[in-house]
């Protein structure tokens, strides 16, 4: 395996690692995911459409509950990430959901080198804030898609809002997330990511928030992006 070591942060892996045990229990530190993630979902089918069958990678998969939402829908589905442990959750989780997925221990780098043009759709969910070139990322996202192919990313916003909400809010005060799982400096603001998508041949097809209400406790999709967002492409024909 070639591993693309230049653009991984040991140190983000191993604030996940830490908890991976715990990837599926929906009242441990990954709960935000287990509440979110029939949203994320929804909306990924909602913009492709029927995943019956299609060729799908999930990149930064962690302990697969994106891969299972979708495995659930009929799409094919590989995931790839770089931690073990939470890969090996993530397979052991499979026997008790009897749902068939392909884990990889692998960079996205590298598995754009190893099989490009694979994939009918590419997911890559609250992961590209956590290393050091998410370009990087993108490009080998876009190397992965076959030609009129769609991808999803969803991130944080780089605003004093996003920092006052997802930090300081969900980290620190609603102990929604764990201490320490998101640095300000690297959210990404849209038009950056909207910039790289396009210098890789990917052509926006929509944006969409992600909110939650601290009163009712619940997430919803839309309205603005200044906080959580989600972007959806399609790849140049």
């Amino acid at each position: 395996m070639t591993e693309h070591s230049e653009n991984v942060d040991q140190g983000e892996i191993g604030k996940f690692e830490a908890h991976a045990s715990r990837w599926w229990d929906p009242q441990g530190e990954f709960r935000t995911l287990h509440e979110i993630n029939p949203l994320r979902v929804d909306y990924i089918a909602r913009r492709y459409g029927d995943l019956q069958g299609v060729r799908t990678l999930d990149v930064g998969c962690g302990g697969g509950l994106l891969c299972e939402g979708l495995a659930e829908r009929g799409a094919d589905v590989t995931g790839i990430d770089l931690g073990q442990t939470a890969l090996s959750v993530a397979d052991l989780h499979l026997l008790e959901s009897g749902l068939k997925v392909e884990y990889l221990r692998r960079s996205v780098e590298a598995h754009a080198e190893e099989r490009p043009s694979e994939y009918q759709l590419v997911t890559c969910l609250e992961m590209i804030e956590h290393v050091p070139d998410p370009a990087s990322v993108v490009a080998a996202c876009a190397r992965l898609l076959r030609p009129g192919g769609q991808i999803v990313f969803s991130t944080i916003n780089r605003t004093p809002k996003a920092w006052l909400m997802a930090i300081v809010g969900a980290e620190y005060v609603l102990n929604l997330l764990p201490r320490g799982t998101h640095e300000y400096d690297k959210f990404i603001r849209p038009s950056e990511l909207r910039r790289w998508a396009a210098e890789n041949g990917l052509v926006h097809q929509d944006s969409c928030g992600l909110h939650y209400n601290p009163l009712s406790r619940e997430y919803r999709m839309g309205g603005n992006v200044d906080v959580n967002y989600f972007m959806h492409f399609e790849k140049n024909q």
